[in-house]
Formats: C-alpha cells, sequence, structure tokens
C-alpha cells in the first residue's frame, strides 16, 4: 500500500469541510476524487501534501505521517501539481530543474541535469525546453508543471484539476501522460476532476464527495447511476462505447 488516509477531517475557522475521510490507494494506480463544487476536492488535496493542516487524522506514506515530516521530506515523496501555475520568467527546462530542489544538497550535480533532460524528452517537451514558461500555451505550461513533479521522484503524484481550461486535445496529452508516467515509473497518482467521462476512461478507482464526506468510493464496476444523480442532482445513464465507460445526464 502507498498512500492510507486515516480519518482525515479539516476546518476553515468554524466551517466544517471534510469529515472522516479514510481510503487507501496502490502503487500504479490512479484515483480521482469527484463532486461538485466547494465539496472539499481541492482542500483534500492540500491536506495530503501538508499545504493545510487536518484538525484530526493521519496521512500515511509507504507507513510514513507525512504531517510529521519537514516539508522537504514531503517534496520527495509528494509530487504536486496545482490547478493553476503562475508562469515566470524561467526558461522551461530550468522550471522542470526546480523539481530536483529537494534532493540537492550544494549544486545541480550531471546526474539532475540527465533526470531533467529524460523527463523534458519522456513528455515530449524537447521543442520548448528554452523558451520562458510565460510564453508557452496553457497546455504546454500544464505538461512543465507535471514534468517538474516527475522530476522529484515521487512516490506519489498530486494533481489539482490537471486538464481544466485546456481543450481536447491538451486534455488527452496531460490525461495520456499522467497515465503512461503512473505505468512506466512505479508511481500512483491522485486527480481532482470534474468531467467524469475523462476520470472514467483514464482512473482505477474513484471516490465522490459530498457535504464533506465519501458518499462512496470504488472501481469503475461500483458506480452506478444513482450514486452520480445523489451526488451531482442530475439523473445520467452510465454506458459503455468501446470499452469505455460513458456518462449521458438523462434531463
Amino acid at each position: 500500500m502507498i498512500l492510507e488516509v486515516n480519518g482525515v477531517e479539516f476546518q476553515y475557522k468554524s466551517k466544517e469541510v471534510l469529515k472522516d475521510i479514510k481510503f487507501h490507494l496502490k502503487r500504479n494506480e490512479i484515483l480521482s476524487i469527484l463532486g461538485p463544487n466547494g465539496v472539499g476536492k481541492t482542500t483534500l488535496l492540500k491536506c495530503m501534501n501538508a499545504i493545510l493542516k487536518p484538525k484530526s487524522g493521519a496521512i500515511l506514506i509507504e507507513d510514513e505521517d507525512i504531517l510529521k515530516l519537514e516539508q522537504i521530506e514531503i517534496a520527495k515523496r509528494l509530487g504536486y501539481v496545482p490547478q493553476r501555475c503562475e508562469p515566470a520568467r524561467l526558461t522551461a527546462f530550468d522550471a522542470v530543474l526546480l523539481g530536483r530542489m529537494p534532493h540537492i544538497k550544494w549544486n545541480v550535480s550531471p546526474e539532475d541535469i540527465m533526470l531533467v533532460e529524460s523527463t523534458i524528452k519522456k513528455l515530449n517537451l524537447e521543442h520548448v525546453a528554452l523558451r520562458y514558461i510565460d510564453e508557452l500555451s496553457g497546455g504546454e505550461l500544464q505538461k512543465v508543471s507535471i514534468a517538474r513533479a516527475i522530476a522529484q521522484n515521487p512516490k506519489l503524484l498530486l494533481l489539482d484539476e490537471p486538464t481544466s481550461s485546456l481543450d481536447l486535445r491538451n486534455q488527452l496529452d496531460i490525461l495520456d501522460t499522467v497515465r503512461d508516467v503512473v505505468r512506466n515509473e512505479n508511481v500512483s497518482a491522485i486527480m481532482t476532476m470534474h468531467d467524469l467521462n475523462l476520470a472514467f476512461r483514464y482512473s482505477d478507482k474513484f471516490i465522490f464527495l459530498k457535504n464533506g464526506t465519501i458518499y462512496a468510493a470504488g472501481s469503475m464496476g461500483d458506480i452506478t447511476p444513482q450514486v452520480i444523480e445523489e451526488v451531482y442532482g442530475v439523473p445520467v445513464t452510465i454506458q459503455n462505447y468501446m470499452d469505455v465507460s460513458v456518462v449521458i445526464p438523462t434531463v
């Protein structure tokens, strides 16, 4: 088991946002966290990365409690890609190199440079490596952000709405990249998603949040139209098309 989340609770001031969140994830799996706006998806992701400190509970990466580690140790284990990445006056190469910071002691080593070059090649970013990231398209910038997280050599990738504001081609490119990394790099990934069809296409497991709790969880075979209707308030049918489950609203 690579990840165990045990009884996590979180509140903003007096407002309770997450209540008794429990789940686990195996290596080489992709988990999508689903649910309507404001239900706590991003908050849960930030708790897992210790950006936010839960009121109670434990988050274990290979039996180590993330909440008890220093930030640099967390960064060695978790690669985090936020929903919006602010562009800066850095080249794409330097932006990816920043992912090596938790591992660099005195100076950047030849091994660090080689790993960054390999990651850039893996994500087909050679053509933008020396361009400034504030000149990149949204899809290119998102790929650079994912490359930076991969360069950390994490055990777990956390991606907050990785396809938001991207066109269809870039959505598929990004999620193909995530799936390839999970399959080939011996890591796992957790994504918050709004698009159910993309989530069903690329994920192994799902968590549906409602009112700050896990309303339903499991693999594709556990997800029913009733679950989706009760979480989102929209009647749907789930059909299989070319071996992919597709959600179709029936209103």
